[in-house]
């Protein structure tokens, strides 16, 4: 189906309003799952990225990899340990943790964002001391005694300090920085830390308009599995607490609201396999995944 030139310039003209409430203001977006491996879309979010910068925008993009890091331990012959579900991260897992998505990973989106016209710069949380984590620990409980266990993951931490003074370097100078989760530790270790959870601390340290995370669903569903556009803080932790948000979701959820309670004016879930997504987010009426606000 063709596209009549005055239908292009009427959509550029109806983005105006929205190109305008985002002048100069700080989008940090999450990338990851299935958009990560589907080179056009990889490649079509680049293009949407370098756009955001083009119209006065300052997007941060943090991006995840877990796929590609399991991938890279069946190639090296690495064994994958877990306990209730959870990645044990061993010190030669977070070699390989640290190499994926510091280095392969991080450099293929920077480059699939330069070949679009960007200038971006690869970063992640140890440069600058940007974030610095602490050791992550999870309960469990067993499904026999009903007795709660501490489990340790190993090298998974979750931020303690943010420091944005290498980003707040970085923006507003056409420069577009894309970040590893991966953290420095007090003691000058290393910690893996979520993607999701990482960008809700980047975000919130830069008191970001919009945090925006990608994910492979449309967002948060109702009990008849249809898309909520809206929910406040407190609407989503009654959802929470009454099991129509579940499973993988509430950690997404409890990221947002995190983050609006360190500053962030809004976040955004949605699907990142829909092509173009983020600029249906920004730039249209009726958004494309579900908003959480205070």
């Amino acid at each position: 189906m063709s596209i009549s030139a005055h239908d292009i310039a009427r959509v550029l003209s109806e983005a105006l309003p929205f190109m305008q409430r985002y002048d100069e203001a700080t989008v940090v977006i999450k990338y990851g799952g299935h958009a990560m491996h589907d080179d056009h879309l990889a490649r079509a979010f680049a293009r949407d990225i370098v756009l955001l910068e083009q119209t006065a925008i300052n997007p941060v993009v943090v991006h995840g990899g877990g796929p590609q890091i399991e991938a890279m331990l069946k190639k090296v012959g690495a064994p994958s340990h877990y306990t209730a579900g959870l990645r044990i991260t061993d010190k030669p897992t977070l070699e390989i943790v640290e190499m994926v998505l510091a280095g392969s990973i991080n450099k293929q989106m920077v480059g699939h964002i330069n070949e679009a016209g960007g200038k971006a710069i690869g970063l992640c949380g140890k440069d600058g001391n940007m974030v610095v984590a602490r050791k992550l620990t999870r309960t469990v409980v067993d499904p026999d005694s009903q007795i709660e266990k501490m489990i340790d993951l190993g090298f998974v931490g979750e931020p303690e300090k943010v420091d944005v003074t290498v980003l707040t370097q970085i923006l507003g100078r056409e420069l577009i920085p894309v970040l590893a989760p991966v953290a420095a530790a007090v003691n000058g270790g290393t910690f893996n830390v979520n993607a999701d959870t990482f960008a809700g601390a980047i975000a919130g340290a830069l008191k970001a308009k919009r945090l925006i995370l990608l994910t492979d669903v449309p967002g948060v569903l109702d009990d008849s599995k249809n898309l909520i556009k809206q929910l406040s803080a407190d609407e989503a932790r009654r959802l929470i607490a009454d099991g129509t948000i579940s499973g993988g979701m509430i950690p997404k959820v409890e990221t947002s609201i995190d983050a609006l309670e360190r500053g962030v004016e809004g976040v955004v879930i949605l699907d990142g396999k829909v092509p173009h997504a983020v600029l249906l987010e920004l730039f249209t009426e009726l958004g494309a995944g579900t908003l959480i606000h205070n």
